[in-house]
């Protein structure tokens, strides 16, 4: 009988032939004991790690598994004859088979004994005894177990947290093992045909650095040492202009090794005519006219930035707008992407986390890399495990709270409609854990970056402008004092919008003028898009007042807030926005939808085309377009939205329509419809309140 869990789950006979385990949840049973390696493992453990939520009769649906696998890997077991592989033990269950019959064990061993070998000095480094090499079988052994992996370790054992963490642990010791066999055979004098397999493995781990020191080795034992000292300028390349870390003493030394010619690594000194002939050829690209290396600065050609840099460089990025705020995102999911290849979760987290730009708009830019960078986030906590570092779990709890932007999750904001609940619940679960965890960790910025999230989940239902001033100002606390400027902006920008909700526009000018003044400091450019926005919405409301600016003018305003919105780089809030203001001064003035065909509602066209096809008396088509006009997704304009709801089933007559729409809005009746955004506005909720509700209620008279 052998177990073999690199790969998915399987248990075969002496004869090879496979022994059936059952169901998922048998072979997660059995995965479970073997990642115990020979230690018992408890009943509530086991419940606990089978079940998110355990039902009421697990520990009993457990020892049914339990019997049903010892039936399976012992059939000709007599009756009443105690187990011998699945054994009762104390409060639970350990598995009794020796460990070169289960695959991972044997691996582990192996690599255990091939670290011992290449422990002793390499016959190729000065000093060795003559006849000394490591590992005389170690390679071959290596080889071995290396070829038992069939894929990644527990591979069908999907959505559990202590398997997934098995899996990154077990892909480190396996990229070990390959690094180790390949050391062995180059500190041993062998070696020279090692380059084409290493290069694959540097293309598919790009940030691991023994890595790049061993392919640049076989290189220069083929005689190839240009390209051995090109292997090292990449490898410095990569790991500083994407991840800010600089390459290790180990691979400095080997540098220096190969411009020296070291007799130790088995290559011709000077076989690619680089070094000894005049100039000296560095890791950076350049070279010296008297021989000395310029080593590894940190600095170079092609290099942008050193250590740390890099990400506060994206953080600016984004704040800058336009192409560089796509950039920014872009290069942000290439960093999380390899960092997750290096398998290190420390560092992952912190490449996840370091993205701590403030966001302020309830709908995403690019919502398919905001699921990536969210998945991530989920990939890597669930690596971490409950017992991780509490500030790397709460840089990922805030990133996924931040990422998962409310208008994409909402049911009305999402085509598929499917898990939208379900992922809606579970980022605004995570905003409440990372502010939980940040309020006692003492870092004002972390905890920013927390706020920011249970903002971004505050949008639950309509009329909640005054909770979101509360973050507003919380924010602005934490951040004056302690110098956080971008997240000083957010909280004026969050104040600005709550002060436009409830209508208070001396409020929001102010905190307009502030986050302008503060940007000015920064070069924060968005800020000035963002305030000429308001400004617009400003003027559209002060439109209907006697001496005010005319309904041209505010329009015109508006048509200047979207030239300069078109280039900023944030599509999300961009598209629809403006044909949505200008529908909005138009009802503010009683006057019909605009009709224009070459207006691009965006998302917003379920809930305002209604009103356009009524404003084109084609009243059959919009009575149809409301009745199939969704709930709106939990936004920024979830109050506007409502109100066109509520606006066209006044027009048609639709009762039951209008009191839904009635129901909605009257937590917001004292807010102004669309202003949550500090970018437009719709009037007062109250008039359409009051509308939708006399609607209502005639049907319930009549």
């Amino acid at each position: 009988m052998r177990i073999d869990v690199l790969g998915a789950v399987r248990a075969l006979r002496d004869d090879g032939s496979p022994v059936d385990l059952g169901g998922p949840r048998h072979r997660e049973v059995l995965a479970r004991l073997v990642a115990a390696e020979g230690r018992m493992v408890t009943t509530d453990t086991l419940v606990d790690d089978l079940w998110t939520d355990p039902p009421a009769r697990a520990v009993g649906a457990l020892r049914t598994f339990v019997a049903a696998l010892r039936r399976a890997l012992e059939p000709d077991r007599p009756p009443r004859t105690p187990p011998r592989v699945i054994v009762t033990e104390g409060p639970g269950y350990v598995l009794r088979l020796p460990r070169e019959d289960v695959d991972v064990h044997r691996f582990q061993d192996t690599l255990a004994r091939a670290r011992r070998d290449a422990g002793a000095v390499p016959a190729s480094m000065p000093g060795a005894v003559p006849g000394a090499a490591p590992g005389a079988g170690a390679v071959a052994e290596l080889d071995a177990a290396l070829a038992d992996w069939r894929g990644p370790a527990y591979a069908d054992v999907t959505g559990s947290a202590w398997a997934q963490r098995e899996r990154t642990r077990l892909e480190e010791l396996r990229l070990e093992g390959v690094e180790l066999r390949a050391r062995i055979l180059l500190d041993a004098g062998d070696g020279a045909e090692l380059a084409a397999e290493l290069g694959a493995h540097v293309a598919e781990h790009p940030w691991r650095e023994p890595a790049w020191g061993l392919l640049a080795r076989a290189l220069y034992r083929a005689g190839r040492q240009a390209d051995a000292l090109a292997v090292l300028r990449r490898a410095r390349a990569m790991l500083v202009d994407q991840l800010g870390l600089d390459p290790g003493a180990e691979l400095r030394r080997l540098e220096a090794d190969i411009l020296d010619g070291a007799a130790f690594l088995g290559g011709s000194a000077g076989a690619d005519g680089v070094a000894g002939v005049g100039g000296t050829a560095t890791c950076d690209g350049t070279a010296t006219a008297d021989g000395a290396r310029a080593g590894w600065s940190g600095r170079g050609p092609g290099v942008r930035f050193g250590p740390r840099t890099t990400v506060d460089l994206a953080r600016t990025l984004a704040l800058a707008g336009g192409d560089a705020l796509v950039h920014s995102r872009r290069e942000r999911l290439r960093a999380i992407r390899a960092a997750e290849r290096t398998g290190d979760t420390h560092l992952t987290a912190r490449i996840i986390g370091a993205y701590d730009v403030p966001a302020l708009w309830s709908r995403a830019d690019d919502p398919e890399q905001s699921r990536a960078v969210v998945a991530a986030a989920e990939r890597t906590l669930t690596a971490l495990g409950p017992d991780g570092p509490a500030d790397l779990s709460t840089r990922l709890l805030a990133t996924i709270a931040v990422e998962s932007r409310s208008a994409d999750l909402s049911a009305g904001g999402r085509s598929d409609g499917g898990r939208s609940r379900a992922d809606l619940e579970r980022a605004q679960q995570a905003a409440r854990q990372a502010e939980a965890l940040a309020r006692g960790l003492a870092d004002p910025a972390l905890l920013a970056f927390a706020l920011n999230g249970v903002f971004l989940q505050s949008f639950t239902r309509p009329g909640l402008a005054a909770e979101r001033d509360a973050i507003g100002a919380e924010l602005l606390d934490l951040a004056t004092p302690h110098q956080l400027p971008n997240f000083a902006v957010l909280g004026r920008l969050v104040r600005l919008q709550s002060a436009s909700a409830l209508g208070d526009l001396d409020a929001a000018a102010a905190h307009a003028e502030a986050a302008e003044r503060i940007a000015a400091t920064t070069e924060a450019p968005l800020v000035p898009v963002l305030t000429g926005w308001f400004r617009a919405r400003a003027a559209a409301d002060r439109s209907t007042e006697p001496g005010g600016p005319t309904a041209a003018t505010a329009a015109a305003q508006y048509r200047a807030a979207e030239n300069a919105l078109r280039t900023a780089g944030m599509p999300g809030l961009h598209r629809g926005l403006f044909p949505l203001a200008v529908l909005g001064l138009r009802l503010l003035h009683d006057r019909p939808a605009p009709t224009d065909p070459q207006l691009d509602w965006g998302p917003y066209r379920p809930w305002a085309f209604p009103l356009v096809l009524l404003a084109q008396d084609r009243v059959a088509e919009a009575r149809t377009a409301l009745a199939a006009t969704p709930d709106p997704p939990l936004d920024h304009l979830q109050e506007a939205l409502w109100c066109l709801t509520a606006r066209a089933a006044v027009r048609l007559g639709e009762r039951a329509v209008a009191a839904r729409a009635a129901a909605a809005l009257r937590p917001a009746g004292a807010e102004h419809a669309g202003a949550a955004s500090g970018l437009l506005t719709l009037g007062p909720v109250a008039r359409y309140l009051a509308e939708a509700q006399a609607c209502a209620a005639a049907g319930a008279a009549g």
